[in-house]
């Protein structure tokens, strides 16, 4: 769900519903901040869009004591990418609830090319620490071996480069990898999952909290790699306490990073 460039996780705690002892300064995610990195101090490790910050400045942020990962996305692209009118006929279908979202081949040679060789080098050479790699769930939506193949070919080159690779959601993607024989750490080194306790309801800026079926089914999948390696991250949206201390409670127990936002646009 983290589809679009104009989003951010509030840079303070006092929004409402989420105080500071629901929060914590180990993680945020910031994908709307293109400006000023130094706002965003008070956490350990952020996550932004590299691609508009210089190298210059990722590199002050970190010898402060940072980790920045960049968002990627492989999945998808975005039209208001400088890139979408040269990959457009590559898109699959529609992106349900985003209207400027489409699905993407990633089995397509010239997608591939894009990535591997130009796009993925570009944030290296800023420095990141590592990648938050988004919409790997369109194995979900297109569950072919094309796809799947795809995918994996995308993500072992990240998890090659040697950086931290952290894949938002993409359950059966990941699943289905280690089912057709291939190991976990070759494609993923943590999973970043949204709403495992929250629920986004759609028809307006509303939540709700997730069903029994699906936080079970989330957090049956997070802590099966958690326990085979993998680092843990928490994606919520509510502005219930309740909920947030139950999410605050459950990440302590199990040493998970999280991060709640009280608004669906996270601004």
């Amino acid at each position: 769900m983290m589809k679009r460039i104009l989003i951010a996780l509030l840079v303070i705690f006092s929004i409402a519903g989420c105080s500071t002892e629901a929060q914590n300064s180990d993680y945020g995610v910031f994908l709307s901040v293109t400006e000023d990195l130094d706002s965003l101090k008070g956490f350990k490790t952020v996550v932004i869009d590299a691609q508009y910050f210089s190298k210059e400045e990722i590199d002050a942020f970190r010898a402060a004591g940072h980790e920045v990962y960049s968002y990627i996305n492989v999945g998808s692209i975005e039209d208001f990418r400088d890139y979408y009118p040269e990959y457009r006929e590559l898109t699959l279908g529609e992106y349900e609830n985003w209207e400027e979202e489409f699905w993407i081949d990633v089995s397509d040679s010239r997608w591939q090319t894009f990535l591997l060789g130009s796009l993925i080098p570009s944030l290296l050479e800023k420095g990141i620490d590592g990648f938050f790699v988004d919409n790997c769930d369109v194995y979900f939506h297109f569950p072919t071996k094309q796809i799947l193949d795809g995918l994996g070919t995308i993500m072992r080159t990240l998890v090659g480069t040697g950086k931290a690779v952290l894949i938002n959601g993409g359950d059966a993607f990941l699943d289905a990898y280690c089912a057709s024989g291939g190991q976990w750490k070759d494609v993923i080194t943590g999973i970043n999952q949204e709403t495992v306790f929250s629920e986004i309801l759609w028809d307006g800026d509303k939540f709700g909290t997730a069903s029994r079926e699906d936080r079970e089914y989330f957090q049956d999948y997070i802590e099966r790699y958690a326990e085979k390696g993998a680092d843990i991250c928490l994606l919520e949206y509510t502005r219930d306490k309740r909920l947030i201390s139950e999410i605050r409670d459950y990440c302590q127990k199990h040493g998970f990073k999280y991060y709640i936002s009280d608004s669906l646009e996270l601004d």
